[in-house]
């Protein structure tokens, strides 16, 4: 139905620029939350009430007689009425409806999405989001976990949308946290274990240490992916201790996240933004800007001109940064590398960071526009097994690690999981749920719809050759309707998600359009002995299975093409 709302649009276009010329409107269509108002509504004679000073009702009734006289609106529209105090309830013709079935199944994996954006320049338009960022002192723990999901998720929805898009891990390799690993590792080495009276503190705690000064003192080599370190095995090594236990962890990490399905186009060290002198040279123009200002032996930077609660403390006494001086430094070259958006993923307890980077982006007086960067902050994840929580695990030592999630149940659980909620809403993992295999587990209900389909397809030999110029007239059935018209939401779900940052409208689709797909698979049969009618519902299903692949694949999440459902009876049933 692609094809139909742009033409709509247009129709709706030129109405109202009859109407009201000099109040333009963004011209859209509304999807009515109950079924029984139409399959599309229109608001604009309310818009326009109060700058044209005029009843909106009677405004409403001005413009839905613009409409009928429209050639599209003929064509694509059963009926238009005029309700409430202004709304325009138009209500689409089979026909309509049904061009969505074409156009799925034609454009297949693409379907959705948008061509290549560009610049005023002719270059595409270029995005960079930055997530995970872990420093390497430890397995990657659930924030992270949230993290790779919504990142990695961002990242393909703003493919889809026509950006050219990088993905960048931020960490540091040096400091106080990576010298506290160092010493724990050294430890280790030594045969201190925690608890003891020589152990020190503060320390690394979990087994993983172990592992480290175990494969240290075997002078084992560890290649991350953007790092590798050949491990001396002198015990009083202490540099070599602190590089080699910094690669091993995030080699580690690397495995992880591969687990999880996410890669990264690049990895930015916080260190180099010392050595290439990037902080000075941020700091200094802070300075030239007049934004800064000296008191009791710091700098401090006039963050409150830039809406920021007080003004912040920037080079301290003992004369080191504090840690939002090499983030705007971070920031000024991510601009200078010419993305002119920017996405960060990080845990609600950045919170303050947001005011303190984005003030010291418009004091350094760069060009950078206000609001840069964007951020997507999530809140907790806890988990529960057995019906408690659970917080500690072993390898860790003090926390659950994304690891034992995808140990304890599988990848597309924890992917599924982590975004079917709104970010910054907290969210509890639970295992036993993500283990069962039925409609209680969002996630098997959903794959479960792909591999029903995939079933029904199997059954019919020709399947692939008699979709093509299937009569899809014959598709008129309510739940045929509902369907339908649930996919053709599709490439408007995937714009507002990208637009809200909000990948969990993404997994709320796909639950809607498994509701969707069940309630027909409940209501007719796709087998008949009509052959034509056969047809046409083997080419619903096929445009069906096709969006659901699509928007699984926006999660990361597989699509199986059989699996086995539990049913209440204890019996299974295969798809």
């Amino acid at each position: 139905m692609i094809r139909v709302k742009q033409e709509l649009l247009e129709a709706l276009a030129d109405a109202l620029a009859e109407l009201a010329p000099e109040h333009p409107l963004k011209v859209a269509f509304e999807s009515p939350k109950q079924a029984s108002h139409g399959d599309l509504a229109c608001t604009a004679a309310m818009q326009l009430a109060k700058p044209l000073h005029k009843n909106p009702r009677e405004l409403a009734q001005v413009l839905a007689a613009s409409l009928k006289n429209r050639r599209p609106v003929q064509r694509w529209v059963d009926t238009m009425e005029v309700v409430g105090p202004g709304f325009i309830n138009l209500r689409l013709t089979r026909a309509a409806k049904q061009t969505v079935v074409t156009e799925v199944n034609d454009g297949g994996a693409s379907y959705g999405s948008q061509p290549a954006r560009h610049g005023a320049d002719g270059a595409d338009d270029k995005l960079l989001v930055e997530f995970v960022s872990a420093n390497p002192t430890g397995p990657l723990h659930l924030g992270h976990a949230r993290q790779a999901a919504l990142g990695d998720a961002l990242c393909n929805l703003f493919e889809t949308q026509g950006w050219q898009v990088t993905r960048e891990f931020y960490y540091n390799d040096a400091g106080s946290q990576i010298a506290t690993l160092g010493h724990s590792t050294q430890a280790r080495i030594k045969g201190l274990k925690p608890g003891e009276a020589q152990w020190p503190d503060p320390a690394y705690n979990g087994d993983y240490v172990a592992d480290i000064a175990a494969e240290f003192m075997a002078k084992k080599t560890v290649k991350a992916d953007d790092r590798k370190f050949t491990a001396s095995g002198d015990p009083d090594d202490f540099e070599g201790i602190c590089n080699f236990a910094v690669a091993y962890l995030r080699r580690e990490q690397d495995l992880d996240l591969r687990a999880f399905g996410v890669r990264f186009d690049n990895y930015f060290l916080e260190s180099s933004l010392y050595s290439s002198g990037g902080v000075e040279a941020t700091v200094a123009k802070l300075v030239a800007a007049g934004k800064t200002y000296e008191a009791d032996g710091a700098l401090w930077l006039r963050s409150t001109d830039y809406g920021d609660d007080k003004d912040r403390v920037m080079k301290k006494s003992d004369a080191s940064y504090t840690y939002f001086v090499p983030d705007v430094a971070y920031h000024i070259d991510k601009w200078a590398r010419g993305f002119t958006k920017v996405i960060n993923i990080q845990g609600g307890d950045h919170h303050g960071t947001v005011a303190r980077v984005r003030a010291g982006l418009q004091a350094a007086n760069v060009g950078v526009p206000a609001g840069y960067p964007d951020y997507v902050l999530h809140k907790m994840v806890t988990v529960m097994k057995g019906g408690q929580e659970v917080k500690i695990s072993k390898r860790a030592g003090s926390y659950v690690t994304l690891r034992d999630l995808i140990e304890w149940t599988s990848k597309d659980a924890v992917r599924f999981f982590l975004l079917s909620r709104k970010a910054d809403s907290e969210f509890s993992f639970d295992v036993d749920l993500a283990l069962k295999q039925n409609d209680e587990n969002p996630v098997f209900y959903v794959q479960y719809a792909h591999a029903r389909i995939c079933s029904v397809l199997r059954q019919r030999k020709d399947a692939s050759a008699s979709l093509t110029g299937a009569n899809l007239s014959l598709l008129t059935a309510p739940a045929e309707e509902a369907l339908m018209l649930k996919l053709a939401d599709y490439p408007v779900v995937l714009a507002r998600a990208v637009s809200d940052l909000a990948p969990h409208d993404v997994a709320f689709y796909l639950r809607e359009l498994s509701a969707a797909f069940h309630t027909y698979y409940g209501a007719e049969r796709f087998l008949v002995d009509d052959r034509e009618l056969s047809n046409a519902r083997l080419a619903l299903l096929s445009a069906t299975r096709q969006v659901l692949r699509n928007a699984l694949t926006i999660l990361g999440v597989s699509a199986p093409e059989t699996m086995v459902r539990e049913v209440p009876d204890f019996h299974e049933a295969t798809a």
